[in-house]
């Protein structure tokens, strides 16, 4: 599973991106850190609306994406 675009330069605000690829799927973790202490997801369609303290992204989910959850400050993507 690829990236979406917005999310492919977060780290450059300090954020951490990852992709996990396991044999049954693959999972895209982005942990945002402090700035993710209150992060929130909403999903509206195939639109996923990421909002931190200060920020916001939106894209649309990878056409294989089955969940898109948060957790602690990491927003996570999984196939």
């Amino acid at each position: 599973m690829k990236v979406p675009k917005p999310l492919q330069n977060v780290d450059n605000g300090g954020a951490v991106v990852r992709t996990l690829e396991y044999e049954d799927g693959s999972v895209i973790a982005v942990d945002f850190g402090h700035a993710g202490e209150d992060l929130t997801v909403d999903v509206v369609g195939s639109t996923a609306i990421i909002v931190t303290d200060d920020e916001q992204f939106e894209f649309e989910l990878p056409p294989e994406a089955s969940d898109i959850s948060v957790h602690n400050g990491v927003l996570t993507i999984e196939e």
